[in-house]
């Protein structure tokens, strides 16, 4: 039977090593010894999956070296700000596969440009963790500048509930689960703000093309952006209650300090770190990206919610292909 590595004992760091271990040899990292031990003992990981029970086959542990050797894939389930340095604790050979979505705070890099193994990819696409984690249906792409890799890795990972396609479309794969995450922060606030269902469309269908032509800047491919890790994770995390960058944005709406939404959430919300990145990286490349703009400038507080939505009714109209 082939080993997998999670590594990262979160929401979805959990929830995959929990599917996963019902055909496969699992061990779950936690780098924190003491919550390495409570997950062991409990077989459940109350703080981020509340009610789901571990299988008996799930290995937990904190030694990171006897979680990563020998195993066929590593799936790191960090969030991108802790790729880094997981990257650099594993060997150059390593198979390794990340889960999170965004871009690094600072230096507005993608995941792909954190990490130096030549066999390595990104698993992305519309998956709520609790969802997963209780054995409902997901499709997701993993995707690799080596699509060998990216087809064997998804190959490991299919099966079940869990249906896995590959891509050699790193970078458009990338760029859809990154961007996404600051449109379900503007679909928030228009939810917020009781903007209603079809402003809502409007917002996706725009925050699509935003995506799409900032990723074809970059050398994506079209069809990824209407593919898993495009619309349909963009659709998911602008309308599913369970999302947290919505959440953020619901929050924002009713005039709540970004800090307490924050902290009320309890999870990493990726779309506040990534959209000054994305912002930063559509000017560096003359994209015009206006939803994320307006995210961006209610984030850091130089422009009120309901300001934001003015600004984006008030733009002169133009081909919608523009």
């Amino acid at each position: 039977m082939s080993r997998v590595a999670v590594l990262g004992a979160g929401a979805w760091g959990t929830a995959i090593a929990a599917v996963l271990s019902s055909r496969l040899e699992v061990t779950l990292w936690a780098r924190d010894p003491a919550q390495a031990e409570r997950l062991a003992s409990s077989r459940r990981n109350e703080r981020y999956l509340p009610g789901i029970e571990f299988p008996d086959s799930l290995g937990i542990t904190s030694q990171f070296e006897k979680t990563v050797d020998g195993a066929a894939l590593i799936l790191a389930a960090s969030p991108v700000a802790g790729l880094r340095e997981i990257a650099q604790r594993l060997a150059a050979d390593a198979p390794l596969v990340w889960l999170c979505k965004g871009f690094e705070e600072g230096t507005g890099l993608l995941p792909h440009q954190l990490v130096a193994q030549q066999r390595s990819g990104a698993l992305s696409g519309p998956s709520f963790a609790d969802e997963v984690a209780r054995g409902l249906p997901c499709a997701l792409t993993l995707a690799s500048r080596d699509e060998g890799f990216a087809r064997d890795a998804a190959a490991l990972l299919h099966g079940g509930r869990l249906r896995v396609y590959y891509s050699a479309d790193l970078v458009g794969v990338e760029i859809g689960g990154a961007v996404k995450n600051v449109m379900a922060i503007a679909a928030g606030i228009s939810d917020g703000l009781g903007l209603g269902l079809n402003a809502r469309a409007a917002l996706i269908t725009r925050g699509l093309a935003e995506i799409a032509r900032l990723g074809a800047a970059l050398g994506g491919k079209p069809e990824t952006f209407f593919g898993l890790a495009g619309a349909g994770d963009l659709i998911l995390t602008c309308t599913g209650e369970l999302s947290r960058n919505r959440r953020v944005g619901l929050g924002l709406a009713k005039g709540l300090p970004l800090k307490k939404i924050l902290g009320d959430l309890g999870h990493v919300a990726e779309g506040v770190r990534s959209a000054k990145e994305v912002l930063r990286l559509a000017q560096s490349k003359g994209v015009e990206m206006p939803v994320s703009e307006a995210v961006a400038a209610v984030l850091d507080g130089r422009l009120a919610p309901g300001a934001a939505v003015e600004r984006l009714l008030s733009r002169d109209p133009k081909p919608e292909g523009s």
